[in-house]
């Protein structure tokens, strides 16, 4: 795909979700890096602490701002361990927001979240649950987790859970902004300089390479070019 032919990605988006989109300001991470690229990247963050997507439709907050029609995009981030405790659950709560996005004219994209560090062989549980819904009602992937594992499974550092075994830390939440920035641009994020994460050169390096690497493959699990 050329630079000409490539899609311009979505310019004004929603985020919806808990502290794994706010720590370390995951939506600044990756508007930083479309700026590096010269591309428009403007955001919202709708966030409350260990919330669940049902938590955020009950609120109102949230679907009241995707029905504003401000956004061309959603981005939709389950609380962490649903996906594996009630996948079902899960679901529900991704159609209902789903209905929404789609009569705004939007696009919803599902960020797929990572295992806890003590608990790795969840993460087949939570890719599944994120797979399966998104296929369902037509959303963009965002393998984030997928990701993480790859990483994880390669290299010890930069570390990417932060002391609690749960949250990210810059690493992580940098690998996960090259991962969306992947995904929303089809472009690869190698070689972009810019170092919000305060990582080296190798490191982000590292990062960047794996993002691109699970994008495409999730793309082309996906059927898209």
């Amino acid at each position: 795909m050329t630079a000409r032919s490539r899609p311009a990605g979505p310019r004004n988006v929603l985020f919806v979700g808990n502290s794994f989109t706010a720590r370390n300001d995951l939506p600044g991470l990756i508007a930083a890096l479309a700026a590096a690229r010269g591309k428009e990247f403007r955001y919202r963050l709708i966030s409350v602490g260990g919330a669940s997507l049902r938590t955020h439709w009950n609120a109102g907050e949230a679907v009241n701002a995707i029905r504003s029609g401000q956004y061309d995009a959603v981005v939709l981030q389950e609380q962490s361990t649903l996906p594996v405790k009630n996948a079902t659950r899960m679901h529900e709560n991704v159609r209902l927001f789903d209905c929404a996005i789609k009569a705004a004219g939007a696009r919803a994209y599902l960020y797929m979240t990572w295992a806890r560090r003590g608990t790795p062989e969840s993460q087949a549980s939570i890719s599944e649950a994120y797979a399966a819904i998104a296929k369902e009602v037509g959303a963009t992937l965002v393998p984030v987790g997928v990701a993480w594992q790859s990483f994880l499974r390669r290299y010890a550092l930069p570390v990417l859970h932060d002391r609690d075994g749960s949250h990210p830390t810059p690493a992580g939440s940098y690998l996960a902004a090259c991962v969306f920035f992947a995904v929303m641009f089809c472009e690869s994020p190698v070689g972009i300089e810019i170092d919000p994460a305060g990582l080296g050169t190798t490191e982000r390096a590292r990062l960047q390479r794996t993002a691109w690497e699970q994008s495409r493959t999730a793309n082309r699990s996906a059927g898209r070019k």
